[in-house]
């Protein structure tokens, strides 16, 4: 959605409401594609004392793997979004507005963007997720595996002491 901003910027108090579903199933984030539905936008551009604002909500469900037991999750996001919306800028390093020097803003961009930015770092089903065996690969969620723990490398010459040790205590008990 391309939104014509000139009549906002030369009108105090005007504003542009707007409500619609953007199609993101063609991101590819990680594996797959995590949103399998169009998500919902809804919001409004207004010149508030000749300060234009664009204010949204987002309404999406992230569809992804868990990061540790990698089951399938479904993760329902509500994204705010607030920016300053500038036709040019004094300073160049200021990164706290959106320029747009032809008085167009490509909505669908900045959404997709401040979406990308949303999901968080590290998925999960839940906080309390055990993850996967490290040696069988079984999902400790559901139950504990048959593994033998391994043996800390670094302590393995005293495990070998001690069955040295209860070896010799059987030979003596048998005499």
């Amino acid at each position: 959605m391309i939104i014509e901003l000139e009549p906002i910027f030369n009108n105090v108090g005007s504003r542009f409401d707007f409500d619609y579903s953007l199609d993101l199933t063609a991101l590819n984030l990680n594996s797959g594609f995590p949103f399998d539905s169009p998500v919902a936008v809804s919001g409004c551009v207004k010149n508030s004392a000749g300060v234009v604002t664009l204010t949204a909500n987002v309404n999406a469900v992230y569809h992804s793997l868990c990061d540790r037991c990698a089951e399938e999750i479904k993760i329902p996001m509500k994204i705010p979004v607030e920016h300053g919306i500038v036709a040019s800028l004094s300073n160049e390093d200021d990164g706290e507005f959106i320029v747009v020097e032809d008085m167009r803003l490509n909505l669908d961009a900045l959404i997709t963007e401040d979406v990308i930015l949303f999901v968080p770092n590290k998925l999960l089903c839940s906080e309390k997720c055990k993850g996967l065996c490290p040696q069988c690969g079984a999902n400790l969620n559901s139950g504990q595996c048959g593994c033998e723990k391994p043996i800390d490398p670094r302590l393995e010459v005293l495990k070998q002491f001690l069955d040295k040790t209860a070896g010799a205590e059987d030979t003596v008990s048998n005499e």
